[in-house]
């Protein structure tokens, strides 16, 4: 079982924290709260104290943690020498979350393995789908790469998968579609597609693909 350390206990740390325990991963949390560890106790090995001095985290266990995450957001100071300090103690990947761009280069500079940016990013998704109505769901399945529920595109309409040829002119890969029931009231169908089917109007595409691709498709 791997062993996942979590410095800072604030919503985004906290809920790393519980999905991860509930998943079945070992999770040692610190935190300067009394109150935040109190709660986190139910899911966790929850300690009290100050990432930013070394011993803390070496007498909770940090030095053999797998990777530990760094999700200290609204203390830069605390965040770097908490980064630093797990760096000292030899662990093999440590995550650090960014508030800014600046944050997350002087991260790295100190020895973050990666630089996460929670609230840039699901304010980028967010943004995303408000911006292409077409796109009903979006999941960021890595980096750049996604899998999204959208219309069919006007131009292809009526015409069959071959023909439409979506993956050669775009790099968007069709999974399947999510297609109207004979009946209002029933759910849509979902249909694995071959190259001959018709891709009908109403038609919902569930594509994969590079982020920026599926953007323009859609």
């Amino acid at each position: 079982m791997k062993r996942i350390g979590i410095i800072g206990a604030g919503r985004f740390g906290m809920a790393l924290a519980e999905s991860l325990a509930n998943a079945g991963t070992e999770v040692i949390l610190v935190d300067r709260a009394r109150p935040a560890m109190q709660t986190a106790m139910e899911f966790a090995t929850a300690l009290q104290g100050d990432a930013t001095q070394p011993h803390v985290l070496e007498e909770a266990g940090f030095g053999e943690c797998d990777l530990v995450v760094v999700a200290i957001g609204s203390n830069i100071e605390a965040s770097m020498m908490a980064t630093a300090n797990c760096k000292e103690l030899g662990v093999p990947n440590v995550v650090a979350k960014a508030t800014s761009e600046l944050h997350g280069k002087i991260l790295r500079r100190i020895g973050a393995d990666s630089v996460v940016y929670p609230d840039r990013d699901s304010a980028h998704r967010l943004a995303r789908s408000i911006a292409n109505h077409a796109v009903v769901d979006f999941l960021e399945v890595s980096d750049g790469f996604s899998i999204a529920e959208i219309e069919v595109p006007e131009d292809v309409r009526g015409k069959t998968l071959a023909e439409a040829d979506l993956r050669k002119r775009t790099g968007v890969t069709v999974l399947c579609l999510r297609r109207a029931a004979d009946e209002p009231d029933r759910p849509r169908k979902v249909i694995i597609p071959q190259a001959g089917d018709t891709l009908q109007g109403d038609d919902k595409l569930i594509v994969f693909g590079e982020t920026k691709q599926i953007d323009r498709l859609s």
